[in-house]
């Protein structure tokens, strides 16, 4: 067994097929077939099942995509140190939460990209559980997800306090604490999907305080939650800095959105920067925590951690 073994397992399991998998890996479905077969006699346990011409992945290959995985991407941690120990460079597979990626991340990428050329960033964006099983998986070598995490894997940096508010349609009177929102009867929340820590914050904080809830909508975007809540549809929790100009109107007669303010163990969400401990040594992951420090601020909540 070797890398060349691991890159066709990894292909196989990504393709679903030897025809796709040798297409993938510039070569003949023949050359894939008789070295899968080669592998499974060295190992001594089929890896996947051939069952109506179709190829299903058995416990013992999961076991050994897992391994696969970190074995590849500790051989390329080691070309990349090889190559340039201090030097930003190669792929950056960075992860976002929606709301970050489109209210603070334009103006960082922009800056990164001119100050680091040669590092090709991939940005990937989902919920905040998701990234963090990605960045254990190692399926991304960096992800800005809401905090804290503590996971005995992980290092954190906190790299923006975001402050969070409730929106409304324009035309709801201001919300005066909890006795006014819990009389208004179930009210209907558009979040998004389930793993999505402010949705999270939002049912946690409702629940805690009465507040009934007739139902929750799931929205894959932030513009779309913005737009249904405008439209009237239901109440949402999102980060102030997502509010922009053209949503809330050039002045409160033509403004789309209300805010109202929450409490204040509600109201203040970290977002912190997370990465596998296997790989403390990325030039290209340290370049983008400092572009992101020095483009958004240090954060002044005094729960930062260093940056190790």
């Amino acid at each position: 067994m070797d890398l060349t073994d691991l890159r066709m397992l990894r292909a196989i399991i990504a393709e679903g097929s030897l025809t796709k998998a040798a297409e993938r890996l510039h070569t003949v479905q023949s050359n894939v077939t008789t070295r899968l077969r080669l592998l499974e006699e060295n190992l001594g346990t089929p890896l996947f099942d051939r069952i109506n011409r179709r190829l299903v992945i058995t416990p013992a290959g999961n076991l050994l995509a897992g391994y696969a995985d970190r074995l590849l991407n500790l051989a390329d941690e080691a070309r990349e140190a090889v190559r340039s120990i201090d030097t930003p460079q190669g792929l950056l597979r960075l992860g976002s939460m929606e709301t970050t990626a489109a209210a603070r991340l334009p103006a960082v990428i922009a800056h990164f990209r001119r100050q680091h050329p040669r590092v090709e960033l991939r940005l990937h964006t989902a919920h905040t559980t998701g990234l963090v099983q990605e960045v254990l998986n190692h399926q991304l070598d960096a992800a800005l997800v809401s905090g804290p995490i503590n996971h005995p894997n992980l290092h954190s940096q906190i790299v923006i306090v975001e402050e969070l508010v409730l929106i409304t349609a324009a035309d709801w009177a201001p919300i005066q604490g909890r006795v006014d929102l819990a009389s208004r009867g179930p009210i209907e929340l558009l979040t998004f999907r389930e793993g999505c820590s402010y949705r999270q914050r939002l049912l946690d904080w409702l629940r805690r305080d009465g507040v009934a809830i007739a139902q929750t909508s799931e929205f894959g975007t932030f513009e779309a939650i913005l737009g249904c809540v405008a439209a009237g549809m239901g109440i949402s929790l999102v980060p102030r800095a997502i509010i922009g100009p053209h949503l809330t109107g050039p002045s409160p007669d033509s403004a789309t959105l209300r805010i109202h303010p929450v409490p204040p163990d509600v109201a203040l969400a970290d977002t912190v920067m997370i990465w596998h401990r296997a790989r403390s040594h990325q030039p290209a992951r340290q370049a983008f925590a400092d572009c992101l420090l020095e483009r958004l601020g240090r954060p002044q909540n005094g729960r930062e951690q260093a940056l190790i």
